[in-house]
Parts: C-alpha cells; sequence; structure tokens
C-alpha cells in the first residue's frame, strides 16, 4: 500500500503545499497561484487540495501531515526578544504576538479541520532550518554533500550548516537572531524603497549598476565578519527587533539620509547601496561555503534559504570551485519548506531508504497544475477569441517565425513550475537578440522599472559556448558572465554613470545580457522539457542563435499564471503579441475585448 505525506508552510511568506508517494515527488505548488495573492501567507487550502486531486487521493489515506516550522520555539524567540528590548520592542510584540496565537497555536486545529475526521495519520512539526535543508539535500543528486540554509528568520536560526548523508540529515552550527544575512539584506532592500519578503532581487538587479563604495563602511559598521561566515551585527542600526520599520535613524544618519520613497527616483547614492549590500552577501557566502566544505570535508553543496535565491551569490560559489558540483533548491525559500517537511517525515519519521535520482529528484520543478485541452478551447471560447489549432511541429515552426519577427510570446504548456522561476510552462519568451526586447518587455509587458534584466534560457548543449559555465543551470539558479568571443565593443555612452547605462547593447545576445556581462541562464534539456528544447532547437536551426528571453508570465505584482482564463487575461492586457496554450495559438489582431480585471495588479512590488 503506498504511503502519502502531505507538507504545509504557513503563515510567515509564500505558503505551500507538496506530496510524497513513497517518497518520490508527486506535486507541489504555492498558494499565491490560487487566491492570486503574491506571496501568499495563509493556509495552503488550495494548494493541498490541489495536491490530493493529482494523486487521487483523500486525506484519510494520508500517512502524515508535516509542517515545516516549531511554533513554540518561535514564541520562545518573540517572547525573548520583547524581554530584551523592553519597554521599546512593546509595539512589535504587541502586533506579533495575536498573530502567533491565531495562526501558530491553533495550526494543529486548522490542519485537522482541513484534513476532516477521516484522518488518521500522523501530525508532524519540523524546525524550520531543518525543513530547508531537508528540501534541498533530499532532492539532490549527491549521496553526501554539505548543506547550508541562509534567510530571514526561522524560529531562531537564521543561517545554519549541516551534512546530509544516505536518508539522514543533520544540522552542525547555526547563527541566531537578531544576526541575519537575509534580514540584513531586507534592512538595505527596505531603505532603498522596495518591499521587504518580495523585492530583494531588485536590489540585486539594481547592483550592477552602481559601485560598492560602502562595502568597508557596512563591514565595519554594521556588521563584524568572521573567518567561518559567522557575523555580528550591530542592532543600533537596525529597528526590526523592536519597532515596526527595518531600519533605525542612526542607519539614515550612516548612509546620508532617510529612507527612499517607493517609486521615487533612483539617485547615484541608492545604486552604491545596492552594489555594496550585493557584494557583502557575496563575501559571507563565499566564506561561509569555504567554512562548510572545510568543516565537512565534502566535495557537493546543498543550499537553500530565501538567500539561497540570490543567484549571483550561487554563480560565485560555482566559479570559485569551493566545491565539486552545487545544487540549489529550485523553491528555496518558504515554499520549499512544505517539500522539506514532507521528506523529512518519509526519510526520518518514517526511517524509509533515499533513492536517489538523476539528475535529480525535483522533476524540472514542473510539479504543478495542468490543464486538458478541451479546458483550454472551452477558456478561449468563453472569451470569444479565435484560435489555430496546431500540430507540435507546426506550432512549433509559427512560434519562430513570431519571435524572429519580434513578437513577444506567451508560453503556457504542461505542469506549472513550483518556486519563483518561470522555466517555459508559464513563461513569456521572446528574442534575445533583439535590443530593444528589454525595454519593451519590462515597460509594456511587464510593467515594472526599466533596470530589470531578463534571463535567457539556452540549449544546455550550447550553454558552455555563451556562457563561462561548465555545468547545467537547469532552475535559473545561476548567474555567469557570457563569454569574450559574445560581447560588443564599448559603445558611445558606455563610460556613463548608473542607469545612464540602460539599454546599451553588450553582447550579442543583447535582451539578456546584464551591464555587468552577466546573465541568469536556464539550461533546457531534451530530457527535462522536451517542447521547450525542441523549440530551442528549431529557433537555432533558423537564425543560428540557441537562446530565447524566458521570463514568468506574469505582470507586475501578480502571482505567475496558473489556468488558461488567467493566461488570456493577462495576453490581453498586455503588449504580448501571441500565446501558445498547449496546441492552441492565439495572435492579437486589434480587435480582441477588452481585458478583465485579474486580481492582485494594484499590488506594486
Amino acid at each position: 500500500m503506498p504511503t502519502y505525506i502531505l507538507g504545509l508552510s504557513a503563515y510567515y511568506h509564500d505558503s505551500a503545499a507538496a506530496l510524497l508517494k513513497d517518497g518520490e515527488i508527486v506535486a507541489a505548488a504555492e498558494e499565491e497561484r490560487f487566491t492570486r495573492v503574491k506571496h501568499e501567507r495563509e493556509f495552503p487550502e488550495e494548494a493541498a487540495r490541489y495536491c490530493l486531486a493529482e494523486a487521487g487521493i483523500s486525506a484519510k489515506e494520508l500517512a502524515a501531515v508535516a509542517y515545516y516550522d516549531k511554533p513554540i520555539l518561535m514564541l520562545d524567540r518573540l517572547l525573548e526578544t520583547y524581554l530584551a528590548y523592553a519597554p521599546r520592542g512593546f509595539s512589535n510584540f504587541r502586533r506579533a504576538l495575536p498573530l502567533w496565537a491565531k495562526e501558530k497555536i491553533f495550526l494543529p486545529r486548522r490542519i485537522g479541520k482541513f484534513l476532516g475526521s477521516d484522518f488518521t495519520g500522523k501530525m508532524l512539526f519540523f524546525p524550520h532550518h531543518l525543513s530547508h535543508a531537508a528540501s534541498a539535500f533530499y532532492p539532490s543528486p549527491f549521496e553526501r554533500a554539505a548543506v547550508l540554509t541562509v534567510d530571514g528568520v526561522g524560529e531562531w536560526s537564521t543561517a545554519t550548516l549541516g551534512v546530509g548523508a544516505g536518508n539522514d540529515v543533520r544540522l552542525l552550527k547555526e547563527i541566531r537572531f537578531p544576526h541575519s544575512l537575509g534580514l540584513l539584506y531586507s534592512a538595505f532592500t527596505y531603505y532603498l524603497g522596495f518591499r521587504v519578503n518580495s523585492a530583494e532581487y531588485k536590489v540585486m538587479g539594481l547592483a550592477p549598476y552602481g559601485e560598492p563604495k560602502y562595502y568597508d563602511t557596512i563591514l565595519s559598521r554594521l556588521v563584524e565578519l568572521k573567518e567561518d561566515g559567522s557575523f555580528w551585527m550591530d542592532m543600533r542600526y537596525f529597528n526590526y527587533c523592536e519597532g515596526l520599520t527595518m531600519t533605525s535613524p542612526a542607519f539614515d544618519r550612516l548612509f546620508g539620509g532617510p529612507a527612499r520613497k517607493p517609486e521615487s527616483p533612483l539617485e547615484p547614492r541608492h545604486l552604491d547601496l545596492a552594489a555594496s549590500i550585493q557584494k557583502v552577501c557575496e563575501a559571507i557566502m563565499l566564506k561561509m561555503a569555504r567554512h562548510a566544505q572545510a568543516a565537512t570535508g565534502e566535495e557537493n553543496l546543498c543550499l537553500a534559504g530565501g538567500v539561497a535565491l540570490n543567484c549571483v551569490a550561487n554563480g560565485l560559489i560555482a566559479r570559485e570551485k569551493i566545491f565539486k558540483d552545487i545544487f540549489v533548491q529550485p523553491a528555496a525559500g518558504d515554499a520549499g519548506g512544505a517539500l522539506g517537511a514532507a521528506l523529512l517525515a518519509h526519510h526520518q519519521y518514517l526511517g524509509q531508504t533515499r533513492t536517489l535520482r538523476r539528475p535529480d529528484a525535483m522533476k524540472s520543478s514542473l510539479l504543478g497544475p495542468f490543464f486538458l485541452s478541451e479546458e483550454i478551447r472551452q477558456a478561449i471560447n468563453e472569451r470569444g477569441l479565435s484560435c489555430l489549432e496546431l500540430a507540435e511541429d507546426e506550432l512549433i515552426e509559427k512560434l519562430c517565425a513570431l519571435l524572429e519577427a519580434g513578437a513577444a510570446v506567451g508560453l503556457f504548456r504542461g505542469r506549472m513550475e513550483f518556486g519563483p522561476r518561470a522555466l517555459g510552462a508559464r513563461s513569456i519568451i521572446a528574442d534575445p537578440r533583439n535590443p530593444a526586447m528589454q525595454k519593451r518587455l519590462n515597460l509594456k509587458i511587464k510593467f515594472r522599472e526599466s533596470f530589470r534584466p531578463f534571463a535567457p534560457a539556452i540549449l544546455e548543449e550550447d550553454a558552455a559556448e555563451y556562457f563561462e559555465i561548465d555545468g547545467p543551470s537547469p532552475y535559473m539558479l545561476l548567474t555567469a558572465p557570457i563569454r569574450a568571443r559574445h560581447r560588443l565593443a564599448p559603445a558611445p555612452g558606455d563610460a556613463a554613470a548608473g542607469l545612464a547605462r540602460l539599454n546599451i547593447p553588450r553582447s550579442n545576445l543583447p535582451a539578456v545580457t546584464h551591464i555587468d556581462y552577466s546573465a541568469r541562464l536556464q539550461t533546457v534539456s531534451r530530457s527535462a522539457n522536451p517542447f521547450f528544447h525542441a523549440l530551442l532547437s528549431r529557433f537555432k536551426a533558423r537564425t543560428g542563435c540557441p537562446a530565447l528571453v524566458n521570463t514568468s508570465f506574469n505582470v507586475r505584482g501578480e502571482p505567475i499564471v496558473r489556468a488558461p482564463r488567467e493566461a488570456i487575461e493577462c495576453f490581453l492586457a498586455t503588449g504580448m503579441d501571441a500565446l501558445a496554450m498547449e496546441n492552441f495559438l492565439l495572435k492579437k489582431t486589434g480587435n480582441e475585448p477588452a481585458p478583465s480585471p485579474f486580481a492582485g495588479r494594484a499590488h506594486l512590488d
């Protein structure tokens, strides 16, 4: 009889559910894709319901339900933090305690209500960072590995070093709250006028436009960094322990004024601050990785936690050759904690043997819902749209012709991705050779800041020809420099400073080459995604270019689309030229109906 385990994460950031069958990942999805509230934090009822439906089971067939942290330890942190900062920390404590009481103390009751009286399995709770570590190690292709988890904060831990071996994961060392690389990066995110816990990637994208002029200031005034990657933060400059902001007046004085107001112009010092905190993040992650190798003697590394989504730092670790190989959990943030908790229940609680899978056990992270042709046709007909239904080869040929002609195309095919990256199932694609494409995608389709870079999807067999990378990057979690032979000579204006350098072509793939000649790339193999690989191969045969722009199928403030209706409305509401949903092709004619409102567009991030 199969053993099913449901993992859950909720009530902090990116609620999600994941389901295992005999240790194999059956399904996983973030709740935001169902509720259409970006970074949804409420109980993941719809995601869990989907996971059960994907397996064709009910709650009574679950052997266990596993949750990704221990609520009582979080209460311990809240109480100790309040006592340490009393009475100044009362406002923060007064806000946090009712939320904890409502969400965490009654969590078993909430889980039980969802599962119903038929559920007779075990209800398990695992430490937050152990869940992160499990999410990275168990699906990895390694028999043994060092494991680093780095995020804002779990219960008490903000970063951990552990070892995975066989079916066991153990944490050896930790950094504890309030000293946190994730919260340090978020403090600068807040100070730069972006939303904490959702826009840290904007700081990473902004960093190459500035100079790390404040690097030494951060490491001499804010952070005391040790050789093993551990650090101490001077809390006089931060306010997250005792108030409702990330930074204090002392932080403002140190960096030349108050926090930038959201949507206001970016000044040169903002660019330099972004460059500085990114360099600090890289320095800390490098020291952590070196210490992890020295302390464990392992030749492979697994990474998880929100900071593991910093693909620039990941790429640097990979290029430094500290480890033979690294694996980053595609859903490295809290969503992946649901998967980690389920895997802990299977391997550690139930004691089940781990089976190695290659290239990994994540199934290309295509673990979400898919839709039948009949469902897609119904959604198209409901909106009164015309379309072509094509054989796959013919669809690929027409898509390539559209892309060559400068079209931006929505691609909706197969199972939805688990994690924040679009990997060809819910993507917007375009020709990376077009120097105007970055600006067009940002301003006319994504409705977001003009400085934001785009990622290339490239045939795995051609990646090393274009980028300084010697292995696959299937989950778009590594940044690599483009090779010198594909770079362009400096253009007029290239010596300008800051955002004045925006939109100056830097390579023969200008739409995906950032101003520092880097790109966050996705390598595509035939086994991982046959259709996307075939599309890239045909585009290469026609143009000589083995890559496409690949960005997530959403607009600013929206979660990635899940269902056909959402894809259609996003298509109608933006400057997209065409939409391919399975074997249906829709092209703009100018006579389309007006788009319907779809949830979340007002929530700018």
